[in-house]
């Protein structure tokens, strides 16, 4: 249950450090971000979050603003693993969490 519960909050760390790079690199490449590689690959690997997000979430928000809402449920998804691990850890022991 521990290694199901690191791999997810591994992952979840991987999809919310992707969105955010691909946000900063977005903000210094500027209007020719889209021709750039690095702002392409790392569209692509953040492009699960983003589909999720934009399924479940109404039509009503624009699709501007959907990394935001993916980069909101990953950090609320985040802390919830972690309180999750704590909790597990405690139950077992210290030791047995590292």
């Amino acid at each position: 249950m521990l290694l199901t519960i690191v791999i997810l909050k591994s992952l979840i760390e991987l999809s919310l450090m992707f969105i955010v790079a691909r946000f900063l690199l977005g903000l210094l490449a500027g209007a020719k971000r889209t021709t750039n590689v690095f702002w392409q690959l790392l569209d692509v690997a953040s492009k699960p979050a983003i589909w999720i997000t934009r399924r479940v979430s109404p039509k009503l928000i624009l699709d501007q603003h959907i990394p935001l809402a993916a980069a909101s449920w990953l950090l609320i998804a985040w802390v919830l693993m972690v309180k999750v691990k704590v909790d597990l850890c405690l139950q077992m022991g210290a030791n047995a969490c590292q």
